[in-house]
């Protein structure tokens, strides 16, 4: 004789949800931050934030260093080099492109979380630029930091804000620029393979040999007096470009040996350089389309 069933349905009291809901606004608002947290390991293992404040308090320390000789030594103000300050630390910043990059890109790919989010009211673009745009918030948050507390520790130390103010924000602007860049080039290095540590290989690569490629070719056209070609090679380098265009249009002092002088080709070099940021970007868009779709 088979056994009565013992089973019981319990009424746990669950309510569907009646109240307003948000839109797809909200979903990009709430992409956004989640994505710029999670690079700086917000929501993650206490493991995951080593590497990114690690490096943030390594890019702070030359930051300290100028603040605490304008304090204690005297010297001239015009060591709060705002514009240059990307170039001492260039190394840092492409080392925390690299390794943050894949966390927004490589997982969502890899695991196919991608085509849970895309059954959301939220396209395939428009989830690759909401990704895009926490890279590039965290990014700014990372290079704006030590220009902050070099400018506001100079204040304290004597510094006139009137003369200081115009050249943080040309460097601001310069921050700016850097960071679109940088996402751009961490987004497409890292939605090109699954594996992580390619992505982290190839974007140090772009970055960092890119950086010292540039600056030698720049050296090699100017003993050539080839200048104005020299100046385009910029185009290899984000952290070139940069100084480029500061240079050029902010009338910021250049760490190289080439910077143009004339703002129509620092404003030809801006608009190319966007115009390839674009195109990477569009190419990120049918990368995550072509994905989403399988």
């Amino acid at each position: 004789m088979a056994s009565e069933r013992t089973g019981v349905i319990h009424d746990i009291g669950y309510r569907t949800y009646t109240g307003p809901r948000e839109g797809r606004w909200a979903i990009v608002s709430a992409l956004l931050r989640h994505g710029a947290l999670s690079t700086f390991g917000f929501g993650r293992s206490g493991r995951a934030k080593v590497l990114p404040f690690g490096l943030l308090v390594v890019t702070l320390v030359p930051a300290i260093v100028f603040v605490g000789i304008l304090s204690f030594i005297g010297m001239d103000a015009e060591l709060l080099n705002y514009a240059g300050y990307q170039q001492v630390t260039s190394g840092f910043v492409s080392l925390f492109v690299a390794a943050q990059a894949p966390v927004l890109f490589t997982r969502d790919l890899r695991s196919g979380a991608i085509s849970l989010y895309l059954a959301r009211p939220l396209g395939a673009a428009t989830f690759a630029l909401v990704r895009w745009g926490s890279l590039v918030l965290a990014i700014l948050a990372f290079v704006v930091t030590p220009l902050l507390v070099m400018f506001f520790g100079g204040l304290g130390a004597g510094a006139s804000f009137p003369e200081e103010a115009p050249k943080l924000l040309v460097a601001l602007g310069g921050a700016v620029l850097l960071a679109v860049l940088l996402a751009t080039i961490g987004a497409t290095a890292a939605s090109l393979t699954m594996r992580r540590g390619l992505a982290i290989g190839g974007t140090i690569v772009v970055l960092i040999f890119g950086l010292g490629a540039t600056a030698i070719l720049q050296e090699i056209g100017r003993e050539q007096n080839q200048e104005g070609a020299a100046a385009w090679l910029s185009l290899f380098s984000p952290f070139v470009l940069v100084d480029a265009v500061q240079h050029g249009l902010g009338d910021a002092t250049s760490s190289f040996e080439t910077p143009p002088d004339d703002p129509a080709t620092a404003a030809l070099l801006l608009l190319s350089a966007l115009a390839l940021a674009a195109l990477a970007l569009l190419m990120l868009v049918r990368r995550y389309r072509r994905r989403g779709s399988r």
